[in-house]
């Protein structure tokens, strides 16, 4: 009895040991060190051949398994980070190992630029042994680093033996195998070769030009550099030529210098694809922009009437109630005053212009993703958008009145005049920033030739744009009769700033919506709740005392704050999975996939949208989602993908850049007939879309 009882306490105290232990919860499989498992990745080693055989090399593999965000990373990390190393100290009949590391994925965070693996990856290790068909048992001490929101240094001890005797394939043979064929290859291989590689000088900075010939054609190559330690090389503009059977790839030199000779080791992803390749560049003068002044000029020209038009583009809708209120309130005033009112407007757009050019050219500076309306990516600058429209609501609807700080005062009340140039201002200010998230015809070609260029470049498009969108108001400006045939204020604005103040009302409404495309619903009802507050506080304000009314003025501005931290709130950093189209059945965006659905004869459109892209909008409901547009995307043959730009998302960064686009609504149409895309333009229309079609059909 005393015996069973004895074995039933071992069973058991075996039993908890086993559940105790994560550092082994499985055992280990033939071929395989089996699993160390941690909260951020599993980490094994795996062998492609069950025994040593008679080889004095054999191949293995370091296997990574990343839960959710995290990364591991690539041979060069880039800006932040460190590849694994392994200490094989304790091994036997072991001499050296190699690891090889396969084509990696480039991440871009805040202009910090690191190189990487997630989900999975398998570094392959080829093993060389003392001596050639005894047994080995290896013996490994993993160090590496893991990043997510935060970067932890991890250690794994890993072992795996193999006995000697005749050497066959293990079932991790082809696992290995698939990672060792995603090694770039060196010199020429996975049909890639690198032509040319210069130094460019002559600009703010030197460029690294590295040319390289492709058979299939490249989609979406990178380029990642290695030479000397203080070197430091961004992101690749990427001009793909012949179809992409060419790729011209240029990268600023972010940090140190590159000298005529220099020895960097390069190397070209595309996808799984890549290539290795020694190179010592030659340092030569830039090419000088094709053109010259005249094409700037030309783009000055495209830009001013880009910026006109804009005044017209649904875009604009949501801030036409500041417009219209602006201008009724101006009914028989003065020349002067009219003058002054409408020159602060203008004034205040081409400020919001220039500012957007320096923040362009501040990212541009430190290898961020640039691009028109990128700031409605951010969270933070929809919670800000949120609550100016929500005061602005309240204020037309006479809950309050918007006092400015005597700094920022008018310049009217201190000449005795009744209407304030600084609001003026202010409100070409704010409708500039809710009419930039969208692009019109012909912005987009003078945005695309802005953003490829340098600061001066930059600054005088984004100039010529705020002079275009403000043209109206400068012609008033001029001709200040024209606001003096407005009906005097009366009564009837009460009426109007109501019905406005409901319109501003439903554009904070979208932007929430867009706010829960990127946070998620609970933070984006937080919120509206919030904000809804805040107007329910302002109301009641007006029943109160002054001392109560001071007080609900604080409480408003505590929830305004409170607004800001929604996109720290739990579960804000998952958002809702999007409704599914009721109309289009449309793929996810796969750019590596085009050229293998073009291949087997199919037409593909994509459509480049955002949730905060109010022309985006306009384009599917008009002609893409209905009559015969809609029904030419549901016939086989045809492929509808879409590309969703409601986030951040480098991928399709690069792919607009590709076609020199850096805003959105984009279409493009794929097929036999047209291997390289037939771009559409901004506003589209029915015959456009279906002539595409038909055209790339052929």
């Amino acid at each position: 009895m005393r015996h069973t009882a004895a074995r039933l306490f071992v069973l058991v105290l075996t039993a908890l040991l086993a559940v105790a232990l994560p550092a082994r919860a499985q055992w280990a499989e033939p071929g395989s060190s089996g699993w160390v498992e941690t909260a951020e990745a599993d980490v094994r080693l795996v062998a492609a051949e069950g025994s040593t055989g008679d080889r004095d090399t054999l191949t293995l593999g370091l296997h990574f398994r990343l839960k959710d965000d995290w990364k591991v990373y690539w041979r060069d990390a880039g800006d932040a980070g460190y590849p694994p190393e392994i200490d094989w100290s304790g091994s036997e009949n072991l001499a050296a190992a190699e690891m090889a590391f396969p084509a990696p994925h480039r991440f871009s965070v805040l202009g910090i630029e690191t190189a990487g693996y997630k989900s999975e990856v398998v570094y392959p290790l080829t093993v060389r042994l003392e001596e050639a068909g005894r047994p080995l048992r290896a013996q490994a001490s993993v160090d590496y680093l893991i990043c997510a929101e935060i970067c932890i240094p991890g250690r794994v001890d890993l072992a795996l033996a193999l006995p000697g005797g005749p050497a066959g394939p293990t079932q991790f043979a082809h696992l290995i195998e698939s990672w060792k064929a995603r090694v770039p290859a060196y010199g020429s291989g996975n049909g890639l070769t690198v032509t040319e590689a210069v130094v460019e000088t002559g600009g703010e900075r030197q460029q690294l030009r590295v040319t390289v010939t492709a058979d299939p054609p490249v989609r979406a190559p990178d380029l990642f550099v290695e030479g000397p330690d203080e070197l430091r090389i961004g992101p690749p503009q990427v001009t793909l030529q012949d179809g992409g059977r060419t790729a011209v790839l240029r990268a600023a030199v972010r940090e140190g210098t590159l000298t005529a000779g220099e020895a960097l080791r390069l190397t070209i992803v595309d996808g799984d694809r890549g290539l290795q390749s020694a190179a010592a560049p030659a340092v030569v003068a830039a090419p000088p922009a094709v053109g010259g002044a005249p094409v700037l000029a030309a783009m000055l020209g495209l830009a001013l009437l880009g910026g006109l038009i804009l005044n017209i583009m649904p875009c604009v809708l949501p801030v036409l109630s500041l417009k219209v209120m602006g201008v009724a309130r101006l009914g028989g005033a003065e020349r002067r005053t009219v003058r002054l009112a409408f020159l602060a407007t203008a004034a205040g757009i081409v400020a919001t212009f220039l500012l957007l050019a320096a923040g362009a050219v501040a990212l541009k500076a430190a290898g961020a993703a640039v691009g028109w309306g990128i700031q409605f990516q951010q969270p933070l600058f929809l919670v800000a958008m949120i609550v100016l429209l929500s005061l602005f609501a309240a204020n037309l609807w006479g809950l309050f009145e918007i006092r400015l700080p005597g700094a920022v005062g008018d310049v009217a009340v201190a000449h005795d005049r009744p209407h304030g140039m600084a609001g003026h201002f202010g409100s070409g200010v704010f409708a500039t920033l809710l009419a930039t998230p969208c692009s019109a015809p012909f912005l987009g070609t003078a945005i695309g030739f802005a953003l490829a260029r340098g600061p001066l470049e930059i600054a005088a498009i984004f100039a010529a744009l705020g002079i275009g969108m403000s043209l109206p108001y400068l012609l008033v400006a001029a001709a200040p009769g024209i606001a003096r045939l407005l009906p005097r204020p009366g009564r009837w604005m009460l009426t109007v700033k109501t019905v406005l103040g409901g319109a501003l009302a439903l554009t904070a409404v979208w932007l929430l919506w867009v706010l829960s495309a990127q946070v998620g619903t609970r933070a984006a009802v937080g919120v509206a709740a919030l904000m809804l507050a805040a107007v329910a506080v302002l109301a009641a304000r007006r029943r109160i005392g002054a001392v109560r009314g001071r007080l609900a003025a604080g409480v408003v501005a505590g929830l305004a704050v409170a607004a800001f931290t929604a996109p720290w709130w739990p579960a804000a950093g998952r958002p809702d999975a999007p409704a599914a189209d009721a109309v289009t059945a449309w793929a996810a965006f796969d750019e590596a996939a085009i050229a293998t659905l073009v291949g087997d004869g199919k037409v593909v459109f994509v459509d480049v949208t955002a949730d905060w892209c109010v022309t985006c909008k306009v384009n599917k409901a008009a002609v893409v989602d209905r009559g015969a547009v809609a029904g030419a995307l549901k016939q086989p043959g045809v492929v509808p993908m879409q590309a969703d730009w409601t986030n951040p998302d480098e991928r399709i960064s690069r792919y607009l850049q590709s076609f020199g686009r850096y805003g959105i609504p984009f279409n493009v149409v794929y097929g036999p007939a047209a291997p390289e895309g037939i771009p559409l333009p901004e506003l589209l229309t029915e015959r456009a879309v279906l002539d595409a079609l038909v055209r790339a059909g052929g």
